[in-house]
């Protein structure tokens, strides 16, 4: 179609029209001019595709789809390939179903444990986040379905979302909670992005012009259409000029009427409205020229691949005395409810209707192991039944070994509402005890989307970390412990020891209205690292049934400017005796002190999963650019590299960096933005040449033949005259200058700086 001539013959009142859905899940057409409608469906981990009579909350059954491992899940894999494939396949259910965009993928940064929807989320880390999110657009939109990268942005709390204000400062917002959306606009180029429910510093989401249009269309050209999440939008006409293209669901044309006066009465540019509308019809398009109604899914093929994807998910936690993998001629007792119907997906939009549950305990029936089983506990009880633990007590005592399926039931983490703690049920947590006091040869399986305590973790040999890991996840998991499947996830957020330990504890969710991001950069392993805080498990933490070794890294060469690129290679060797993937994680740590910005310690910067044969060794590179070495300075609102000494650290969890080199980065040091009476003189002479404009003025102080006498005031006078003068402002010449000043010189000294700085 010849959009821009469309634009120009459709009225007013269409092109409003277009901004806003038809229904709850579709676009409008204009049927005289053949613009159509296109359908959007939930994700991100299946197909959730309503029934064509759904009801305006949208939680009407969904047609039978496969529901495929959820973020919390697939981020653990570590691998971008996978999650590619998984994209792929969604892609093409999307394709048979006619649908134009799936919702997804779910990328805010899991700021607390506790937020009821980071079962949809991928991680703490923003580089991991972003580039699980990059690999499933791709794979998604190879099939010529888009995606809708969401929620943009600061989304991290259930609590309130609809009215709460993520306060956060400039840096922290870049560096943390932008940065993984950054990422997969550059390089996968979703069609759409998905606005989020909160406000950013009291302005709502949909009405941020500076995140909508100044940053992601302006300086990461995102040129698909920005939507809204359903019902975020408060002022339609301040949201369209903001950049939030489609309002959604429909609005029964309120809100259009709303836009069309607002043109007609010329509060509302008609270009903004036209490129509103240019950008929606321009999706549509590109949906419609590549439909593909010939596309058919196997849902069979598809629940094999979800239970691929799940196996390498999948996190071995512990695993003590090698108690994994079991011995499939063991005679072993599955104990929890979980075991016969798996917990494998979290509630609300994303939940899907999966036409297939495979159970743990149904699937080792299949394989033919040797398998008891019982109930354990009540899935919907938080209370212990006696009965239920005295029959799993007895059936642990006479079992080789005992595998218990626990977690977090629905009733504890769901869309719509935050956690209250970190606390599996209590009946669960009092079954594990009694079992592994009654046999020590004890695994646990969880199955949960966010981290849980565990009283119990020192009492268990084995500890296999499922997640939500879609509806092959028993399946999935019978592979993994009796040795079918080598472990080789990897956790994508930190497991604190208690929720106290978490650093958004003081300020998660806040006050009213106002959810205060306190802790700054500091989420996750940026913060338990500064602290040297004890953690149950590490971030990147994740066991195999082989051993890896990493060795020999090196960078290209020793000193670098901050326009350089850093290529680092290191050696990597399977020393166990059976195939495997290892993870391999690479830090950037500061070594250099920077008294104008505090840093994390240490920051994940790169990460490759390679494969490897027992004894085999490869040779794994990575590149890193600036902003491997960058922060972002909130007053130039410009990524900045500090001078100095960089390590760079590789192994195969935040706690277990075997393989480190350091380099020296010329980078570029804080100057003043600009010269006022108040800026100190420590900082006026960071700017180059500046001591041959200060140096005159030093006679004021005394100090143009140097320091006082050493003893003067002291045994360390010269470090004190020194110190003194570093934080010295320019105006306390005048008090401190003798009478030798005036008001003249401190404002001839200023222009001269002035003048100076304007040439750096």
């Amino acid at each position: 179609m010849n959009i821009p001539e469309i634009i120009s013959k459709l009225t007013l009142e269409e092109k409003a029209g277009l901004c806003s859905g038809a229904d709850f899940w579709h676009t409008k057409a204009v049927e005289r001019l053949g613009i159509p409608s296109i359908m959007v469906s939930d994700g991100p981990h299946g197909l959730r595709k309503q029934e064509e009579t759904t009801d305006n909350l949208g939680i009407n059954e969904s047609i039978k789809a496969v529901c495929f491992p959820a973020g919390c899940a697939t981020a653990s894999s570590f691998d971008r390939e996978l999650i590619r494939r998984m994209g792929e396949a969604i892609g093409n259910e999307c394709q048979a179903e006619d649908i134009a965009v799936i919702l997804g993928p779910a990328v805010n940064i899991k700021r607390s444990p506790l937020c009821g929807r980071n079962f949809e989320y991928f991680s703490e880390d923003p580089l991991v986040a972003g580039e699980m999110a990059a690999a499933f657009i791709q794979g998604v939109q190879s099939r010529n379905i888009g995606t809708s990268i969401k929620h943009f942005y600061a989304n991290s709390q259930e609590h309130r979302r609809m009215s709460s204000s993520s306060n956060i400062d400039k840096r922290t917002a870049r560096e943390i909670y932008m940065t993984a959306f950054e990422k997969a606009v550059k390089e996968a180029r979703p069609w759409t992005v998905m606005c989020s429910y909160n406000k950013i510093n009291g302005t709502y989401a949909a009405d941020d012009k500076n995140a909508l249009t100044d940053i992601l269309r302006g300086e990461w050209g995102f040129d698909g259409f920005v939507m809204s999440d359903w019902g975020a939008v408060s002022d339609r006409c301040t949201s369209l000029e903001a950049g939030t293209d489609l309002e959604m669901p429909s609005s029964f044309g309120f809100r259009d009427r709303q836009i069309a006066d607002a043109v007609r009465e010329g509060r509302l540019p008609e270009k903004i409205l036209d490129n509103a509308v240019e950008r929606i019809l321009t999706i549509a398009e590109r949906y419609i020229n590549n439909r593909d109604e010939k596309a058919v899914f196997d849902l069979e093929a598809d629940h094999e691949l979800a239970r691929k994807i799940a196996s390498e998910c999948m996190v071995l936690l512990k695993n003590e005395d090698c108690i994994l993998p079991l011995d499939k001629k063991a005679d072993v007792a599955f104990i929890g409810a979980f075991a016969e119907n798996p917990r494998f997906q979290g509630g609300g939009s994303s939940h899907i209707n999966a036409w297939k549950t495979e159970s743990a305990l149904s699937y080792a029936a299949e394989k033919g192991l040797n398998v008891s089983y019982c109930q354990g506990y009540d899935p919907l009880e938080n209370e212990s039944d006696p009965a239920l633990i005295a029959e799993a007590v007895s059936l642990a005592e006479k079992s080789g070994a005992v595998v218990i399926f626990a977690g977090l039931p629905d009733s504890f983490e769901s869309e719509g509402f935050d956690r209250s703690h970190m606390r599996m049920p209590d009946c669960q947590n009092e079954l594990i005890e009694a079992v592994a006091k009654a046999n020590p040869n004890t695994i646990v399986v969880l199955h949960n989307g966010s981290p849980v305590e565990m009283p119990w973790v020192s009492k268990v040999k084995g500890i296999l970390e499922a997640y939500l890991g879609g509806q092959a996840v028993g399946g999935a998991a019978v592979d993994i412990l009796f040795g079918d499947v080598n472990p080789s996830g990897h956790l994508a957020e930190t497991f604190p020891v208690k929720l106290e330990d978490n650093p958004s504890f003081l300020s998660f969710p806040g006050e009213g209205n106002t959810a205060e991001y306190r802790e700054g950069v500091f989420v996750g392993y940026r913060y338990y690292s500064a602290k040297k805080m004890p953690v149950l498990f590490p971030f990147g933490h994740g066991l195999s049934y082989t051993t890896f070794e990493i060795s020999g890294i090196t960078a290209d060469s020793s000193v670098y400017t901050d326009k350089d690129k850093v290529s680092v290679s290191l050696s990597v060797k399977n020393t166990g005796s059976r195939s495997g993937k290892a993870v391999i994680q690479l830090y950037v740590m500061p070594e250099t002190k920077c008294e104008f910005v505090i840093r994390p310690p240490m920051e994940l910067k790169a990460f490759d999963k390679i494969y490897l044969e027992p004894g085999e060794t490869k040779q794994v590179s990575f590149t890193l650019d600036r902003r491997a070495f960058a922060y972002y300075d909130a007053e130039a609102e410009d990524w900045q590299v500090p001078t100095g000494y960089y390590t760079l650290a590789a192994g195969l969890s935040s706690a277990e960096l075997t393989a480190k080199t350091t380099i020296h980065i010329e980078g570029r040091n804080f100057i003043p933005k600009e010269i006022t009476p108040d800026t100190l003189f420590g900082d006026i002479l960071r700017i180059n040449g500046a001591m041959d404009i200060i140096k005159p003025y030093l006679k004021a102080f005394g100090l143009d033949a140097g320091t006082s006498d050493d003893g003067a005031m002291g045994g360390g006078t010269a470090e004190m005259i020194d110190s003194m003068m570093k934080y010295m402002p320019v105006r306390n010449l005048l008090p401190f200058g003798g009478g030798d000043v005036d008001c003249s010189d401190c404002l001839e000294l200023i222009e001269k700086l002035r003048d100076l700085l304007e040439k750096q």
